[in-house]
C-alpha cells in the first residue's frame, strides 16, 4: 500500500486544476491522481477578458504524458470503489490500497439518458462523442432532445443530416437565455445566419490513441469548451452541407421505441414525419407526436455522481451532490469534493450561484487545492473572488455569449426590471437592474460590454438617472464607466 499526502479523484477539469495547484503549492508531498479514462482534460491558454471573467482552452493528454508534468506527482487510470475514513484509505477496481493525508472527489457527473436503448446517446466525455461519430456517419435523421448547452452546440454544428430539436420549453437555449436571446438565437438559425466566420480552433483535439476497445463504458471527464469543433459533424446526406434543423416546442419525451416495439404496438409516425424507411428509433412525445430516426442524443442534463463512491458515507442532496461547505469538506474528515459532484451549501454571495459549468469547475479545482493545503497547516481558506459572482463565456450558433450576475434574474422573484438593445444578426444586450443598481447581464456578440458590466454588478451604482439611456448605442459607456 503506498501512502500520498493529497489524493485526487477524477481527471476532468475540476480534479486536474486541483492537482496542478497542489504540486504547485507543495511540491515536496507526494500527490495522485486517479481517472478512470485514458485522457485527462487540462486548462490552457487562460485569457483573463475581466477581472472574474476568463476563456481558457482545454488540452487532452494521455494520462501517462500528463504524470510527467510534475516529479511530485502520480497518475493511475483506476476506478475507485471505496472509501474507508478511519483509516485513511482507498480501494480500487483493480484491487489497489493507498493511503492518503487529504482526499478529493472530483469524478464529476453523468448524463441523464432517456432510455437504455443502444441508440440513445449521452454526449459527456470524449469516449461518447466517437460512439456519437461512428452513428453521425451513417445517419439521415437524429432526434436532439435538450434545451441546454450541448444541444444547442450540436443543432448548429451538425451538417448533412435532418436534425429534429425537441425541448420542453417555449423558445431555444432555455437554459441559458431567456425568450429575447432565444429568438435571436432561432431568427439566425432560420436565416442561415451565424456569428461570423469560424475561427481557428487550438483546443481539444479528439484520438482514438491508446484508447480501449470497451472505452465507451468508460467513466470520462467531462467536455470542454468547444467540444465539438475537431469532431466529425457530417451525417449520411454529404451532398447537402446545410443545415436542415426542425424544433418541437413544449414536447416531452413521452417513450422510448426499439423498431420492433414501435411496429407492434400500433403507432404510426405523425404525418409531417412520415418516412418511407424503418428507422432504428422511435419516440412518442407528450403533445402525441411520433417520429422516427437513426439515433436520438438525449442531452437532458447530468446526475452527479455523489452516489458512485461510498455514497452512504456522505451527505448529499436531492440530485446526488454531495454537500460540501465554503472550504469544500464534505461530512467526512480529510475528505473534499469540487466540480459537478458536489452541491454547495454555504450562503452565496448575493450574484453567485452553481452551475454546472467548465468554468466553475476550474474555479472550484483551483480553490479547493488551496482548501487541502490550508487543512494540512490546520487553517482554513477564505473563499476565492470568482466566487463573488456569476460569470460564463462560451459560443451558441457561431456568437459569443458571455453571462454575468444573476443573468435571467434568479433570486429576484421577478422584482427587477429589464432593459434590451437588439441589432438583428449582430448583437443581443439585456440588463437585469433592480432600484437603479444592476445585478446581471447576457451579452451576445461582440459587445465589449463584459467589463463595464461587471464592474456595475460588483460595485452596485445607482444608475436610476442614467434610464434607457444606459444602452443607446450612440453613447460610449464602456469608456463613461471606465
Amino acid at each position: 500500500m503506498e501512502s500520498y499526502t493529497f489524493v485526487v479523484v477524477g481527471g476532468g477539469i475540476a480534479g486536474v486544476s486541483c492537482v496542478e495547484m497542489l504540486c504547485h503549492l507543495r511540491p515536496d508531498n507526494r500527490v495522485l491522481l486517479i481517472t478512470a479514462s485514458q485522457l485527462v482534460k487540462a486548462v490552457a491558454n487562460v485569457s483573463q477578458l475581466t477581472q472574474i471573467l476568463c476563456s481558457f482552452d482545454v488540452e487532452e493528454q494521455n494520462y501517462g504524458e500528463f504524470s510527467g508534468k510534475f516529479p511530485n506527482l502520480t497518475v493511475v487510470q483506476d476506478t475507485v470503489l471505496d472509501i474507508l475514513p478511519e483509516s485513511h484509505q482507498i480501494r480500487t477496481d483493480k484491487g489497489l490500497t493507498f493511503h492518503y493525508e487529504k482526499l478529493c472527489l472530483c469524478h464529476g457527473a453523468r448524463p441523464r439518458l432517456l432510455s437504455d436503448n443502444e441508440f440513445v446517446l449521452g454526449i459527456r466525455d470524449t469516449e461518447s462523442v466517437q460512439v456519437f461519430q461512428n452513428k453521425l456517419k451513417e445517419a439521415s435523421r437524429v432526434v436532439i432532445v435538450g434545451n441546454g448547452g450541448i444541444a444547442t452546440e450540436l443543432v448548429h454544428e451538425l451538417k448533412g443530416v435532418d436534425v429534429i430539436w425537441v425541448i420542453k420549453d417555449e423558445t431555444i437555449s432555455a437554459t441559458f437565455v431567456d425568450p429575447g436571446a432565444g429568438q435571436f438565437f432561432l431568427d439566425s438559425l432560420q436565416e442561415g445566419q451565424t456569428g461570423g466566420a469560424p475561427e481557428v480552433c487550438k483546443r481539444m483535439k479528439y484520438s482514438s490513441r491508446d484508447l480501449a476497445p470497451n472505452s465507451s463504458t468508460c467513466k470520462g471527464s467531462a467536455l470542454g469548451p468547444d467540444w465539438h469543433r475537431n469532431i466529425q459533424t457530417l451525417g449520411a446526406k454529404v451532398e447537402s452541407t446545410a443545415r436542415n434543423v426542425m424544433v418541437e416546442f413544449k414536447s416531452e419525451v413521452k417513450r422510448v421505441l426499439t423498431r420492433t416495439e414501435f411496429q407492434g404496438c400500433g403507432l404510426k409516425e405523425s404525418d409531417k414525419w412520415q418516412s418511407a424507411r424503418d428507422w432504428s428509433v422511435y419516440i412518442e412525445l407528450d403533445n402525441g407526436t411520433v417520429l422516427g430516426s437513426d439515433f436520438v442524443v438525449s442531452a437532458t442534463g447530468v446526475t452527479p455522481n455523489g452516489d458512485l463512491i461510498s455514497g452512504h458515507l456522505f451527505e448529499q442532496t436531492p440530485d446526488l451532490g454531495i454537500k460540501v461547505d465554503d472550504n469544500f469538506r464534505t461530512n467526512v474528515l480529510d475528505v473534499f469534493a469540487a466540480g459537478d459532484v458536489c452541491t454547495t451549501t454555504w450562503t452565496n454571495a448575493p450574484h453567485w450561484f452553481q452551475m454546472r459549468l467548465w468554468t466553475q469547475a476550474r474555479q472550484m479545482g483551483l480553490h479547493v487545492g488551496q482548501c487541502m493545503n490550508a487543512s494540512l497547516e490546520n487553517r482554513l481558506q477564505t473563499l476565492d473572488f470568482s466566487f463573488e459572482m456569476f460569470t460564463h463565456v462560451t459560443k451558441f450558433f457561431g456568437y459569443k455569449v458571455v453571462l454575468l450576475g444573476l443573468f435571467n434574474g434568479q433570486t429576484l422573484n421577478n422584482e427587477y426590471e429589464i432593459l434590451l438593445r437588439i441589432t438583428k444578426g449582430q448583437e443581443y444586450v439585456k440588463t437585469i437592474l433592480k432600484d437603479g443598481r444592476m445585478h446581471g447581464a447576457i451579452l451576445i456578440g461582440e459587445t465589449d460590454l463584459e467589463e463595464t458590466f461587471e464592474n456595475l454588478i460588483l460595485n452596485q451604482m445607482d444608475l436610476s438617472s442614467y434610464g434607457e439611456d444606459l444602452l443607446d448605442p450612440s453613447v460610449d459607456i464602456e469608456d463613461y464607466f471606465d
